[in-house]
C-alpha cells in the first residue's frame, strides 16, 4: 500500500467512526500496525477529531487514594504491591477515615470529579472489611462535589456489588490488563474470567465500569487490538490506558519501554474503537511520553488521572492544569452527567496498582 492509500483508508475509517460506525477487527489491527511517522500523525489527526466530535473540548480530571498497600497476594509481573516480590514500595493495612477524607477534600479543591479508593488486595469478601469499605464510600460521598468510586479487586457475588452501590458507589475500576491470550504471560494466580465475572456483577448492580489495560508488558500490537475490542464489548464507560514503569524487584524490571508515537498510536487506535467513551490516559505518562504529555489529546484522549499515583509521583496538577490552558482545553469541574459515556472514576497505575484492582 503506498502512502497515499495508507492515508485514504485512515481518513476512510475516521469518516466511518464520525458517521456513527463501528469498526471491526481487521480495520482495527490495520490501524494499531502504523509504523510510518507520517502515516501515525494522520492518524493522530483524525483521533483528535473524533475525540472533539464526540467528547467536545472538556477533559475530566479523575485521582486516586491508595486506602491498603503493599502485600497483595496475586502474582501480577508489573505490580509493585505483589507479596511475591521484593520492592520498596510501602505496606500498611486499610487506612483511617482521616487520609480518605483529606484525599477528597483536596480533589475538591482542585476541582476533581472523582477520586478512586484503591486497595491492593485480591479481592472484596463479605464481612468486617466490606462494612469499613462500605463507611469509606459514604463518608466520601457526603464530603461535597467529589464523587467516590473504587477498585478494590475481584468481587465473589452479586451481594457485594449490590452493597457497594447502597453505600453510594457510582463507578468502579477494574482493569481486564491485557488480552485474554496474553493474560496468563503477567498473572497466573487469577484469570481473565475472573476478571470479567466480576465486571458482570458490578453492572448487574447498576455500577459503572472503568476498565482499560497496560501497554509496554511485552504484549503485540495484536493483543493491544483485542484488548480494546473487548472493553467495547464489555461496556467500559472509563478507559484507562496506563503504560509500564518497570518497577525494580518485579519480573518485568527491565522490560524496555515503548517509543513515545507507539503509546500515543496505541491511544489514537483506543479512540477509534471506543469513540464515545472516555479515554483516559493514566499511569505512566510522565516517565514514558516526557515533553510529549500534552499529545495524547491530540491523540484522542480525553480524560487525565492527576495528583500522585499509588507508589509513584506524578507531576503537580497545577502543571496539569496549566497544558490543559495552553492547549485550550477545558478540564472538566462539573460533576458529571449519568450518561454511560460520563461516568468518571479513578484508576490504577500501572506499575503499582493491586493485581486485582
Amino acid at each position: 500500500m503506498n502512502v497515499e492509500q495508507v492515508d485514504e483508508r485512515i481518513a476512510a475509517l475516521g469518516r466511518h467512526v464520525l458517521a456513527g460506525e463501528q469498526i471491526e477487527k481487521d480495520d482495527a489491527l490495520f490501524l494499531f500496525e502504523l509504523e510510518n511517522s507520517a502515516d501515525i500523525h494522520t492518524l493522530l489527526s483524525w483521533a483528535n477529531r473524533i475525540r472533539e466530535h464526540f467528547k467536545g473540548n472538556k477533559i475530566h480530571l479523575c485521582s486516586i487514594v491508595n486506602a491498603k498497600a503493599g502485600a497483595c497476594s496475586e502474582n501480577c509481573s508489573f505490580c509493585s504491591q505483589s507479596a511475591a516480590y521484593q520492592t520498596d514500595t510501602p505496606r500498611y493495612g486499610f487506612v483511617d477515615p482521616e487520609p480518605v477524607a483529606e484525599a477528597g477534600a483536596e480533589a475538591n479543591r482542585n476541582g476533581v470529579t472523582a477520586v478512586g479508593l484503591v486497595a491492593a488486595w485480591r479481592g472484596l469478601k463479605e464481612g468486617a472489611m466490606l462494612d469499613e469499605v462500605c463507611e469509606r464510600i459514604a463518608e466520601m460521598k457526603a464530603q461535597g462535589q467529589t464523587r467516590p468510586d473504587a477498585s478494590l479487586g475481584l468481587i465473589e457475588n452479586q451481594e457485594i456489588a449490590n452493597r457497594l452501590k447502597e453505600a453510594g458507589l457510582e463507578c468502579y475500576g477494574h482493569n481486564l490488563e491485557s488480552s485474554e491470550r496474553f493474560f496468563p504471560e503477567h498473572c497466573t494466580t487469577h484469570n481473565f474470567a475472573d476478571r470479567l465475572r466480576t465486571i458482570e456483577f458490578l453492572k448487574n448492580a447498576g455500577i459503572k465500569i472503568c476498565s482499560g489495560g497496560i501497554i509496554g508488558m511485552g504484549e503485540s500490537r495484536e493483543d493491544r487490538c483485542d484488548l480494546a475490542l473487548t472493553l467495547r464489548k464489555v461496556g467500559a464507560s472509563v478507559v484507562p490506558v496506563n503504560i509500564l514503569n518497570p518497577i525494580p524487584g518485579t519480573p518485568l524490571e527491565n522490560q524496555p519501554p515503548l517509543p513515545p508515537l507507539e503509546i500515543l498510536k496505541t491511544i489514537a487506535c483506543f479512540r477509534f474503537i471506543m469513540p464515545t467513551k472516555e479515554i483516559m490516559v493514566a499511569g505512566g505518562r510522565t516517565v514514558n511520553l516526557r515533553d510529549l504529555q500534552c499529545m495524547v489529546f491530540q491523540a484522542g484522549a480525553s480524560a487525565l488521572m492527576v495528583g500522585n499515583y499509588l507508589t509513584t509521583l506524578n507531576q503537580s496538577v497545577e502543571k496539569d492544569l496549566q497544558m490543559l490552558r495552553d492547549l485550550g482545553l477545558d478540564p472538566d469541574w462539573e460533576e458529571v452527567d449519568e450518561s454511560e459515556s460520563n461516568c468518571g472514576c479513578g484508576e490504577k497505575e500501572s506499575e503499582t496498582a493491586s493485581a486485582t484492582a
